[in-house]
C-alpha cells in the first residue's frame, strides 16, 4: 500500500520512466531468420546430383545372362524388365552401376569405395522418397545415420589418402562438409549488430566516394589556379629583383598533370 500510494502521490515522474531496454532503431534495416535446412536435404549432405532416371526396359540382375530368355517371348521378356517388378528391383540395378564404377576388381565387394558407393546410392534414394513422404520417421532417422556414417569414413579416407579421396568425390559426385570448428547460434541481437555495421559501412563507403568524386570535378580548377599563382610570384619576384623560388620546371610539372588529367577525362567520356 505503501508504494501505490507514494507513486499515485507522485504523477509527475511517471513521465521519467524510460524503457531502455525495448529501444527500437530507426534504420532501415529488416533482418528474416534464415531458413533452417533439414540435414537430410543434399544441400547439407553434400550430394551434388540426385538419383538419376533408370531405364525401365532393362533386365532384372539375376536375368541379365539368361540364355533362356534370349529365345523366350517378347512379352515374356518384358515380364523379367524394371517395368514389371518392384522399385527394389530398380534400386540394385542403380546401386550395382554405381558399385562398378569405383570397384577395384571384378570380386571386390568390401572395399571403402563400394561402400561409399552404395551408401551414396541409398542416400540418394532416400532422400527421393523424403521428398514424396516428408513425415517418415522412419525413413529420415535412417538417412541421418548414414549420411552421418559416410561423413565419418570419409573423413578417415581424407587423412589415409587424400588422392583416392577426391577421385571418389568426383566419381560420386559429391561435396565433403566437415562439421565446423566452432558452433555458433543464429540470433536476432547479433544478426542485426552486423546488419548495422554493414549499413554504416556502406554509408562511409558512399560519402567518401561522392566526396572523392567532388574533389576529382574541382581538380582542374584548383590545378589552373596554382598555374596562375606560381607564374604570379615568378614575375612578382623578378619585379621587385629578388631571388626566383619559382622555376619553369615546377610550372611545366603543373601543367603536365592538368594535360594528363584532362586526357584521361576525355577517355572516359567516350567510354
Amino acid at each position: 500500500m505503501n508504494k501505490i500510494f507514494s507513486f499515485q502521490a507522485q504523477p509527475q515522474l511517471i513521465g521519467l520512466i524510460v524503457r531502455s531496454y525495448a529501444f527500437k532503431s530507426d534504420l532501415k534495416i529488416k533482418w528474416v531468420r534464415p531458413e533452417k535446412i533439414p540435414c537430410f536435404k543434399p544441400e547439407k549432405s553434400g550430394d551434388l546430383s540426385p538419383k538419376p532416371p533408370i531405364d525401365k526396359n532393362q533386365y532384372l540382375l539375376e536375368f541379365r545372362n539368361s540364355k533362356e530368355l534370349e529365345t523366350a517371348n517378347d512379352y515374356v521378356k518384358r515380364l523379367f524388365t524394371l517395368e514389371f517388378n518392384s522399385n527394389k528391383q530398380s534400386q540394385k540395378v542403380y546401386l550395382h552401376e554405381s558399385i562398378n564404377k569405383v570397384k577395384r576388381h571384378e570380386y571386390d565387394n568390401t572395399s571403402i569405395e563400394v561402400k561409399l558407393a552404395r551408401w551414396t546410392g541409398q542416400i540418394r534414394a532416400w532422400q527421393q522418397l523424403m521428398e514424396r513422404f516428408p513425415r517418415n520417421k522412419y525413413v529420415k532417422v535412417n538417412l541421418k545415420e548414414l549420411i552421418d556414417k559416410r561423413k565419418k569414413h570419409l573423413k578417415y579416407l581424407r587423412r589415409w589418402d587424400y588422392k583416392k579421396f577426391e577421385w571418389i568425390l568426383e566419381e560420386l559426385n559429391l561435396v565433403y562438409k566437415p562439421p565446423p570448428n566452432e558452433f555458433k547460434w543464429i540470433t536476432r541481437k547479433e544478426s542485426l549488430r552486423k546488419l548495422t555495421d554493414k549499413y554504416c559501412e556502406n554509408i562511409k563507403k558512399e560519402r567518401l566516394n561522392s566526396l572523392r568524386l567532388q574533389y576529382e570535378n574541382e581538380q582542374p580548377a584548383f590545378l589552373e589556379e596554382k598555374i596562375r599563382s606560381l607564374e604570379f610570384i615568378r614575375d612578382e619576384q623578378r619585379e621587385c629583383g629578388v631571388e626566383v623560388n619559382v622555376s619553369q620546371e615546377e610550372i611545366d610539372v603543373v601543367k603536365k598533370q592538368l594535360e594528363e588529367l584532362r586526357q584521361k577525362r576525355v577517355v572516359v567520356e567516350e567510354y
